[in-house]
């Protein structure tokens, strides 16, 4: 089994922003195109495909699974089900980071304003460029494509190095913090790179990079114009010489999967041997049937063998290796293939023998890659409201909170240092003196329902404010974290 590229590369959505400051959006009603909107909400995300013959061509796909595509007038429609050769574009990226997009057939470039938007323009002029507002979640592993290593933040060095096999605990991190159409990496102990590889606690212009995109992959150009690389023999991440991106200067985003510690009634910790330290496992939820996996940083995943025993021993994904999560409050239940809860003997090895839950039957689960938060909902990310100690749950761009573990339950702290709480009538509120407990239960593969304790789930209403009154988890209550 390849320990690289462990996860499969997230796929690059974003928002275009014109001249004027307004998103591309998709309308449903007659599949029309218009540069009206000042925020990224769901009709102004954009996904990128890009055509297996040839690397350049793109193509850009709507949230309603249509294509962008322009005729020989310039006549601009996004209707198009299949990638027609009308919906083939180039992408021209200018020295300041934004894109000029040209129509492959006609070798005319898309611009516009408002309802007016056309791929007629000869030459790229100020309406023919589009800032690119990445859209996906902004923690995730970072892959450098030529050392198939991935990205860490080696405190003891004081550097980002790129020398992991796989990307394992809080350090394997990587924040995106979006500022004016420029992008910084931080780290989980909230320092930022700067282009010379050191990290430093200010966002300033040195630690702010231009996002380009070259055959799908991502490069980072600094304000020199120079380019991310992994740097000598532990890959320190900083400005190298070159002023074109080639291979050493490409990245993938890889989706950052929960990783977790169990305690058992015992006090003491899960872990592959006894008496070794505690393991920390990954959680990887099947989008199917949403049971768990948990895979060691070894490779290999528990599984159940015979007679019900619990064995790190499994190399590929099987009925045996996948567990229903009951959330119980502070502790978890957990069930096996056989029907069977898991239990700690009392000789400490872990078995699915029993038929009900019990105190040997729960464990504490400690999320620890996720010290910081940033929470998206199907409206867009969770912010600070800007007048009041309510949260938005609709914002394209988003406030960093602080996870704070408590005995199986969560606080969650607010940028000006207050902590969450749930008003009387279900508003989350950010202004709190006093820390109050959220659990977070892991549903789907990359969601996360969280409950108050009001034993309600959080979600975004109508307006697209944060409430904690959710009866039951649907779309509104679940998500990227």
């Amino acid at each position: 089994m390849s320990t690289n590229g462990i996860n499969k590369a997230l796929k690059l959505q974003f928002g275009l922003i014109n001249y004027e400051n307004r998103y591309l959006t998709a309308e449903a009603f007659g599949f029309k195109v218009n540069a009206s909107a000042t925020s990224m909400k769901k009709k102004q995300i954009w996904t990128l495909e890009q055509d297996e013959q040839d690397g350049q061509v793109v193509f850009l796909r709507s949230h309603l699974g249509r294509y962008l595509a322009s005729d020989k007038d310039g006549k601009i429609i996004c209707g198009a089900e299949m990638r027609d050769p009308e919906c083939r574009f180039l992408i021209v990226p200018q020295a300041d980071g934004r894109w000029a997009l040209q129509s492959e057939p006609f070798q005319r470039y898309f611009g516009g304003s408002a309802d007016y938007l056309s791929c007629f323009a000869q030459i790229i002029g100020e309406q023919e460029l589009w800032a690119v507002h990445l859209a996906l979640h902004p923690q995730a592993s970072l892959l450098s494509v030529a050392r198939k290593r991935y990205a860490h933040l080696s405190a003891s060095d004081g550097e980002i190095s790129v020398d992991s096999n796989i990307p394992w605990g809080v350090d394997s991190l990587v924040t995106l913090v979006y500022l004016d159409g420029k992008y910084s990496l931080k780290t989980c102990d909230s320092r930022f790179l700067s282009n010379d590889g050191k990290l430093v606690k200010e966002n300033t212009n040195a630690t702010s990079f231009t996002l380009e995109l070259k055959s799908g992959k991502l490069a980072f150009k600094d304000c020199d114009g120079k380019y991310l690389a992994p740097v000598g023999p532990t890959g320190t991440l900083r400005s190298g010489r070159c002023s074109k991106p080639g291979k050493d200067e490409l990245f993938d985003l890889e989706e950052s999967h929960p990783q977790v510690v169990f305690q058992a009634a015992n006090k003491r910790f899960v872990s592959v041997k006894q008496g070794v330290s505690i393991s920390t496992f990954q959680m990887e939820i099947d989008k199917e049937s949403k049971k768990s996996m948990f895979r060691t940083n070894g490779g290999s995943y528990w599984t159940l063998v015979t007679h019900g025993e619990i064995q790190s021993t499994a190399t590929e994904v099987e009925v045996n290796t996948m567990f229903d999560i009951e959330w119980r409050g502070q502790r978890v239940a957990l069930k096996a293939s056989n029907g069977k809860y898991v239990c700690t003997k009392k000789n400490g090895q872990l078995s699915a023998v029993s038929d009900t839950v019990a105190d040997d039957e729960l464990l504490l689960m400690k999320l620890i890659n996720r010290p910081m938060l940033i929470l998206r909902g199907e409206n867009g990310f969770v912010c600070h409201h800007k007048n009041s100690n309510t949260l938005d749950a609709n914002r394209s761009v988003y406030d960093i909170f602080t996870l704070i573990f408590n005995d199986g339950a969560y606080n969650i702290k607010s940028v000006n240092g207050k902590f969450w709480y749930v008003s009387s009538s279900g508003l989350v509120c950010s202004d709190g003196e006093k820390s109050e407990n959220f659990f977070l239960e892991f549903l789907e593969h990359g969601r996360v329902a969280i409950k108050g304790s009001n034993d309600k789930y959080l979600r975004g209403d109508q307006g697209g404010t944060l409430m904690c009154d959710g009866k039951s988890v649907d779309a509104s209550s679940l998500w990227e974290y």
